[in-house]
């Protein structure tokens, strides 16, 4: 007589996502890119267009800038663009 298989269970690991959602008009949109040579991360939005730029320390990743980008958002550093009709 023979023993039973054991099922095999595969661990799905997680993936940071690559868009976030914007503070200013409620979409997924936001993406953040780190620029190493210049140690600085950009934060844009594409549908509201609402951006931000900070100092990069080498350990930063996307999820990092975005978390500064809502944080100074929140606490009014970030200028509004107001359009002129």
């Amino acid at each position: 007589m023979g023993r039973r298989r054991r099922k095999v269970v595969k661990v799905r690991r997680r993936k940071l996502p690559e868009l976030f959602l914007c503070p200013r008009c409620g979409k997924n949109t936001v993406k953040g890119t780190i620029d190493k040579k210049r140690n600085r991360a950009v934060v844009i939005c594409s549908n509201c267009s609402l951006n931000g730029i900070f100092p990069a320390k080498p350990q930063m990743s996307e999820v990092d800038a975005y978390c500064l980008f809502t944080d100074s958002y929140y606490e009014g550093k970030l200028q509004e663009e107001v359009a002129v009709e």
